[in-house]
């Protein structure tokens, strides 16, 4: 370790962060420069065709966001400034090599430079086209570790991953890494470069029959599908997320490394502004609707424990490992982020805390009216979750009238000119179904270990605060998390 502080290690580093227009991204770097305005430089990585593209999405997807108003009411006049000197735009693209950077130059300050890289860079949708989840979540790694290995300074990668690597597997999973070849479901043979072989055949495949773009798109999202089970995930973010663990462990070498495995990301409890929140995050489809008055029913075992954390105390616990780990080239750590083990919080409190709320603060509509939110049916059973989707969507199609319908094969089979909707809402149900009838506890005894240390240490824990038991949930449901959504999501 190169210091006890958090706050002196930062000083002075360049770091590369991908994904830079996304969640996590923006509170990472919203948060160094905040508490460490001499950090060296921030490169944000940016897809972009030219340096002119990468900084309007920097001023308009990242520092115009509210997330930054508490630095610009600190820095005052000084804002701009601080913006221009602390951070770089990189135009690239983390699916090429050499991280798609164009211009030789910047290449080259960037490897010579940069101490730190964080990899935020993903695609996150649970049903994605195949080539785009591998090419992003799998290659996209392995080409950060490719461009890490030329770095002469660099001092420590700190790849974000998801603990939801560990698929439908209920119990205690532990912070256990992948290796290449693992499987959830036993089979042997898995290789990132025979998946990324049955894609290339298959566009060449799509193309060679004319097929048309929205063809290509959704059979490359039924591929993404088909793929990941068949090695035993139940989608396609969570297998090529595993996937990317997987290339780092098996080709890193001696660069130090630590994956952090967060689970359902939500809105800040404190920092910088309570409640701040981008976008309908994984809780959030159930809240969201049913403040709106569109959701006729919860689904969702109340009992189940939901693991969630703040998306400040994530970035809390990356800049601590991140630390913590520096010029430590041993075997690679991995972490769990999340609150399951230490201070769960059940479907249950999501249910009374989102009734609670919207009853007394209901939203107000388009039209000027207040939507009247009232107690709603609760499918706490992964059967009847599939019996509501068939009624609800399906039958309606056709006027039809089975009794006691469920999702069967004979049924997909008999009425194929539906197939689009059915599969849609088949993958749907499945899709979803481990998160809201969820029975694994995340283990996270590596993330309690590296909160000891940093206590002993004497380093700014209260700077870099990520202990799950800080804060009571229902507070911070009901007076910060649903207030955010309402006032950054709602429309």
């Amino acid at each position: 370790m190169e210091s006890s502080s958090i706050l002196e290690f930062l000083e002075n580093k360049a770091i590369l962060v991908t994904g830079g227009t996304g969640f996590l991204a923006k509170i990472f770097v919203e948060k160094v420069l905040r508490t460490q305005p001499n950090v060296k430089k921030l490169y944000l990585l940016l897809r972009a065709a030219d340096k002119k593209s990468a900084s309007l999405r920097l001023q308009n997807e990242i520092i115009g966001k509210d997330l930054f108003k508490v630095l610009k009411q600190k820095t005052g006049a000084n804002f701009e400034s601080l913006i221009s000197e602390k951070i770089a735009v990189v135009p690239g693209d983390i699916t090429c090599k050499d991280l798609g950077i164009k211009d030789p130059k910047l290449g080259d300050e960037l490897m010579r430079d940069t101490d730190v890289i964080v990899n935020l860079a993903a695609t996150t949708k649970f049903i994605e086209r195949y080539d785009v989840s591998l090419y992003v979540n799998t290659f996209g790694a392995k080409y950060i570790l490719d461009f890490a290995k030329k770095c002469p300074n660099l001092k420590v990668v700190v790849q974000v991953s998801t603990a939801y690597v560990s698929g439908e597997k209920a119990g205690h999973i532990k912070e256990d890494p992948y290796y290449m070849g693992d499987t959830l479901n036993g089979r042997s043979g898995l290789d990132i470069e025979v998946e990324k072989k049955l894609i290339e055949a298959k566009l060449q495949e799509l193309q060679d029959n004319g097929a048309t773009e929205k063809t290509t798109k959704i059979t490359m999202k039924d591929m993404g599908m088909e793929r990941s089970r068949h090695w035993g995930w139940p989608n396609v973010y969570v297998f090529t997320k595993a996937l990317g663990e997987m290339v780092l462990m098996q080709e890193k070498e001696d660069i130090p490394l630590v994956i952090v495995r967060p689970t359902i990301v939500t809105s800040t409890y404190k920092e910088p502004m309570p409640g701040w929140v981008e976008g309908v995050r994984t809780v959030d489809s159930i809240i969201v609707p049913y403040g709106k008055g569109k959701l006729t029913y919860f689904p969702c075992d109340l009992e189940s424990i939901i693991d969630m954390i703040p998306g400040d105390m994530v970035v809390n616990a990356i800049i601590t490992a991140m630390e913590a780990h520096a010029n430590r080239a041993g075997d690679p750590i991995i972490y769990h982020i999340g609150s399951s083990l230490r201070h769960p919080v059940k479907f249950r409190v999501i249910h009374d805390t989102s009734y609670q709320y919207f009853t007394k603060h209901p939203w107000i509509n388009k039209d000027g009216r207040p939507v009247i939110v009232s107690h709603v049916k609760v499918l706490d059973s992964v059967d009847s979750f599939k019996r509501y989707l068939t009624l609800r969507y399906l039958l309606p199609l056709k006027g039809l009238k089975i009794a006691n319908t469920v999702f069967c094969q004979c049924f997909r089979d008999t009425y194929m000119d539906m197939s689009g909707k059915i599969n849609h809402i088949m993958q749907l149900q499945e899709v979803y179904k481990p998160y809201l009838f969820f029975k694994t506890i995340y283990d996270d005894q590596n993330m309690e270990k590296l909160r000891a240390a940093a206590n002993d240490r004497g380093a700014e824990t209260g700077v870099f605060y990520f202990d799950p038991k800080a804060f009571d949930w229902e507070d911070y449901l009901i007076n910060i998390h649903i207030p955010g959504l309402v006032k950054y999501v709602f429309d």
